[in-house]
């Protein structure tokens, strides 16, 4: 004769295994027991639980179901850091190099669109979109967000320096080579190196703006060199 009550008792006592169970038991009375594994003998089903096992005839039992394996523990390893975004990586870059980091910022943003794994159809690379041979000549390794952004920082840095702070110049070289503003004396007459040092201009006058408003500075003056610390400035480049 079946002992509902024993069963109940059973189900209730096996529960606390049920983290290492493998099988799920569903009995008549509707209790359900979790085990770590089962075997039949004859008309006997056998469970193990815990450190035991519990016999109970193969009439009271209703299906035997298979369950999935418990999920492994998380690693107890540290997270990787998290690497900087692009504006950090700009921001860390023209600090080292002594250069407005509103230009800094524009340049990479007309170049790249700020992505680190741009790559133009000339070969340029990365963030700042520096040709293998120059990078190579700043000593940097162009694949790398962190080196590539120091890079194109002081590549500019000379150029500012090379063409006495003058901004455009600077961007004129940036583009096109310095060897191209040497043989026209000043911008090539480029469209794409025109178009070019216009856009990193007006990029930088439309970021200084946004910059200056929220805390109610003066409106930035219309041109880099009248700015303080701007890209014609002379003082960028640190001379």
């Amino acid at each position: 004769m079946r002992r509902p009550g024993r069963n109940l008792a059973f189900s209730l006592m096996v529960c606390c295994f049920s983290m290492q169970a493998a099988v799920l038991v569903t009995l008549k009375n509707g209790s359900q027991v979790e085990a770590a594994s089962e075997s039949r003998e004859g008309n006997t089903e056998i469970l193990t639980i815990g450190g035991g096992t519990v016999s109970m005839a193969v009439t009271d039992i209703v299906s035997i179901d298979r369950l999935p394996d418990p999920p492994a523990p998380e690693s107890s390893q540290a997270a990787a850091p998290q690497e900087p975004d692009a504006g950090e990586l700009l921001a860390n870059a023209s600090a080292a190099q002594a250069i407005d980091a509103v230009f800094i910022a524009s340049v990479a943003k007309v170049e790249s669109g700020l992505k680190r794994d741009a790559i133009s159809n000339k070969g340029a690379i990365g963030l700042m979109q520096l040709m293998p041979g120059t990078a190579a000549e700043l000593g940097v390794k162009p694949e790398n967000p962190s080196e590539n952004a120091l890079g194109g920082a002081k590549y500019l840095r000379e150029l500012l320096l090379r063409y006495h702070g003058d901004a455009r110049l600077a961007l004129a070289a940036y583009n096109a080579g310095p060897g191209a503003v040497e043989r026209y004396h000043g911008i090539p007459p480029y469209p794409e190196t025109v178009a070019y040092v216009n856009r990193v201009l007006r990029e930088y006058q439309k970021a200084k703006h946004k910059k200056a408003k929220p805390n109610g500075s003066a409106k930035p003056s219309s041109h880099p060199a009248e700015a303080k610390n701007g890209p014609d400035s002379g003082s960028p480049a640190g001379s």
